[in-house]
């Protein structure tokens, strides 16, 4: 069974028709009560009249009132007869019952989470899902409660993004956790996949909280500190041949001295002792030849 519009009327209208049908009924028992009659024209005419007000009776409970961003699915005796998405006052069959559904974007945050990640450190986790109801008839009936649905979906998400990402890469080729663009499209992805079933409609999904454990997260911190150091001297490291490449390259172009190789040899390491040092070089003035 699919979503489909239930059978519907203009609440108004109906309701004007409904107050002629009270007025004739008055103005008939007025008229039994004021003319009299025989007694078998009597009962047909109070059977009658009994019978309409119990028919206006009826009529009236099939009014409905259906917000914006709303929909009402109806059943009729355990019978889905459809749903009234458009907001206003309206009239569906009478003695069926009514199930409200809100269609507006809703969110929530996960909560954090403890999962090892690919690299079987604990980390900690949480996500905030933004979604909407876009069927209301899966919402109602594919299962018991869709929000309670959503958050359980999300949470194992969560958890399995968790556990095929590490939190950090050093290969460029490898996603990790803190790789916030293309881990939220991997999360949105599934978490549409996971929730289609119950009519719902991820918009978004984004990692809001992730770190290290507290058992783990001081030693994570002295590696990612010696990692950026690393990272920094190698960085320093090439610059600093380059540099001397350089120099050395110019000096020879430009004839302003020869060097031999054990000269080069000790320009280069002086100039990498200055270029590389994490402290102000002293500099030492040569005041006698080169080969002294």
């Amino acid at each position: 069974m699919e979503l489909r519009r239930a059978f519907r009327l203009n609440g108004f209208l109906m309701l004007g028709v409904l107050i002629l049908l009270i007025i004739a009924i008055a103005v008939e028992a007025h008229t039994l009560n004021t003319r009299g009659g025989d007694g078998g024209s009597s009962a047909v005419l109070g059977v009658a009249l009994a019978v309409t007000l119990l028919a206006a009776v009826l009529a009236a409970s099939g009014f409905i009132v259906v917000n914006p961003n709303q929909a009402k699915v109806i059943q009729f005796f355990g019978q889905y007869i459809g749903s009234v998405s458009e907001s206003g006052f309206h009239w569906v069959i009478p003695l069926s019952s009514r199930r409200g559904i809100s269609l507006r974007v809703r969110n929530f945050e996960t909560q954090k989470l403890k999962v090892n990640d690919l690299d079987g450190n604990p980390v900690e986790i949480a996500a905030v899902v933004v979604y909407q109801v876009v069927d209301s008839y899966k919402a109602a009936f594919a299962v018991d409660d869709y929000e309670d649905f959503v958050r359980t979906q999300s949470e194992t998400a969560v958890r399995h993004l968790a556990t095929t990402h590490p939190y950090q890469s050093d290969d460029a080729n490898t996603a990790s956790l803190r790789d916030g663009s293309e881990v939220a499209g991997e999360l949105t992805t599934e978490l549409r996949a996971r929730t289609e079933l119950a009519g719902i409609e991820i918009i978004e999904a984004r990692i809001t909280h992730l770190a290290y454990a507290p058992e783990i997260a001081q030693a994570m911190l002295v590696r990612q500190q010696a990692a950026q150091v690393v990272a920094a001297r190698s960085r320093i490291v090439e610059g600093a041949v380059g540099m001397v490449g350089m120099a050395l390259d110019r000096l020879a172009d430009q004839g302003v001295v020869e060097l031999d190789e054990e000269r080069k040899a000790a320009m280069v390491s002086n100039l990498l002792v200055v270029l590389c040092g994490d402290r102000s070089a002293a500099p030492v003035v040569n005041a006698g030849t080169l080969y002294s």
